[in-house]
């Protein structure tokens, strides 16, 4: 038994049984250890932000953390971003990056880099193992730091202790600590917020707080006590769908987003923290909230929120019998016809939606309002990339198929979003996965027209236009997802997207729609 069998078994041994990879030299030790573990599935991505983004789709939807294998400091820095994604989204991942043997490092080969601090920013715990007897204590810690509270780990595997002679381990399950008891004078304080600003108070649900369950206790105090109920900007997982509760989501435009909480005197975070602009601009706050609005903390991320919001229901007097506000059958809307546009395709996305799907939004500008749609569709899970960095869309779709073979997922995608790790689409073939990708092809960084119109820039030149459009050559979607072997077609018409919309999903496998807009 070597280092790396060691590291395999404590994986299994605590359910961490997929492997999202794509491996180099360093690794192969590894790579054997895996081949002679046949329950541990091992997914190949084409590129390291696939490989990230797949294992946060993963977690978000397991709520346990899956593996990956990347290969040293330049692998792992091409998957920075969706690791980024997935530290703000707080997702249990457990990154193993191979490096070179330890004694080879002082000779400075092409590949050596430092780890430590590539991973640091983006890791809530970085360790490096120091060799083959160090392998089961690192690892366990490893897995215990991705779930205490939830959050991103890497752990740094250098050739030797992989290749290395190990003792025959027989690993168990890792302990983990509960998490900390409701601060009941958090909850009195927020209560007594509460009744002094009826009519003005909102409250902001992420994480455990977004689930259906406590959405439902979340909705009674809002109905009981006049309280708002939001969701951020950018949702890392929520529970939506008719008969389910449905918080208002803070818009991203900076003037929107202070309108709809201009008149919040008191704002309570459940599982969040207080929400900002994404950029500075000239004139316009950083803050959303007015400064002299009360943001209080009802409980923080790793805390157990459902509890929280239970010992509030408590406090206020409201009945776990009391009705909450739940959205209903859709609003009357004539079905479209003719050219295709984004409100057709939101519409009508939301109206075909399997029931228990699971969305993956990275449409940035193109459906922005398939999110209020969405309240009435059939009960789903809904993700966004929560860290701002494009990119997500896809790996997210593929890690959430893994997760949850029997469901069907629907990705809306950006074109230039998508373009980051088309690779994904690859993966999503080779394992069969039940996708559905929506490509809203307007061949444009829409959102960064935007951006230069809210700097103060209206006239975009010929320099600007040709670093914000995505013409000359046209992306072609429907060729390049059928060159990574998924099936796809396109569609310029309501009808024609209706058509193929209800032949994907009516059958399983991975399938690609270029929606032109």
């Amino acid at each position: 038994m070597n280092g790396a069998d060691v590291l395999c078994d404590v994986l299994l041994a605590n359910d961490v049984n997929v492997c999202f990879a794509n491996p180099g030299t360093s690794e192969m030790h590894f790579v054997a250890a895996l081949d002679r573990k046949p329950s541990m599935r091992c997914v190949l991505g084409l590129f390291e932000g696939v490989v990230t983004g797949a294992a946060d789709g993963y977690a978000r939807m397991t709520d346990r953390p899956a593996a990956t294998l990347l290969h040293t400091g330049p692998g792992l820095a091409n998957g920075l971003a969706n690791m980024h994604n997935a530290r703000r989204a707080f997702s249990p991942m457990i990154n193993i990056v191979g490096d070179h043997a330890s004694y080879h490092l002082p000779l400075d080969a092409p590949l050596t880099s430092d780890i430590e601090g590539l991973a640091a920013p983006m890791s809530k715990w970085v360790r490096r193992i120091g060799g083959p007897a160090d392998v089961q204590p690192a690892t366990e810690a490893a897995f215990r730091a991705s779930l205490t509270p939830p959050g991103v780990t890497t752990l740094i595997l250098p050739a030797d202790a992989a290749w290395g002679d190990a003792d025959a381990v027989s690993p168990g399950k890792v302990e983990l600590a509960s998490p900390p008891a409701v601060d009941i004078d958090a909850v009195r304080a927020v209560a007594t917020a509460i009744r002094a600003a009826p009519g003005r108070a909102g409250m902001i649900v992420r994480g455990r707080a977004a689930r259906a369950d406590a959405l439902e206790i979340a909705g009674q105090i809002s109905a009981a006590c006049d309280v708002r109920l939001f969701s951020e900007v950018l949702i890392a997982r929520m529970q939506r769908g008719r008969g389910r509760v449905a918080p208002t989501r803070i818009p991203y435009p900076v003037d929107a987003a202070t309108a709809a909480l201009r008149d919040i005197d008191v704002l309570v975070l459940v599982g969040g923290k207080e929400p900002v602009a994404f950029f500075a601009y000239p004139g316009k706050p950083g803050r959303l909230v007015r400064d002299d609005c009360q943001v209080l903390t009802l409980a923080a991320h790793g805390q157990d929120l459902h509890a929280a919001l239970e010992a509030l229901g408590d406090e206020l007097g409201v009945r776990q019998s009391q009705p909450a506000l739940v959205a209903s059958a859709f609003p009357e809307e004539a079905t479209p016809t003719g050219s295709l546009t984004e409100d057709a395709i939101a519409l009508s996305v939301a109206k075909k939606l399997p029931g228990d799907a699971i969305v993956c939004d990275e449409a940035v500008t193109s459906a922005r309002r398939f999110f209020a749609l969405s309240a009435f569709a059939a009960p789903h899970d809904y993700m966004m990339g929560t860290g701002g960095s494009i990119g997500g869309g896809i790996p997210l779709a593929t890690g959430a198929a893994i997760a949850c073979p029997g469901r069907k997922v629907i990705n809306l995608e950006a074109d230039g979003s998508g373009m980051y790790t088309v690779q994904g689409l690859w993966t999503q073939a080779r394992e069969k996965l039940d996708v559905v990708t929506i490509v809203f092809s307007n061949r444009t960084y829409a959102i960064l027209h935007g951006e230069m119109r809210n700097v103060g820039v209206n006239a975009i030149g010929e320099n600007a236009r040709r670093m914000l459009d995505l013409d000359h050559p046209a992306l072609d979607w429907v060729s390049l997802a059928k060159g990574m072997g998924v099936e796809a077609a396109r569609a310029d018409t309501c009808e024609r997207f209706d058509a193929l919309l209800d032949a994907a999903l009516s059958r399983r496998g991975p399938f690609l729609i270029e929606a032109i807009i």
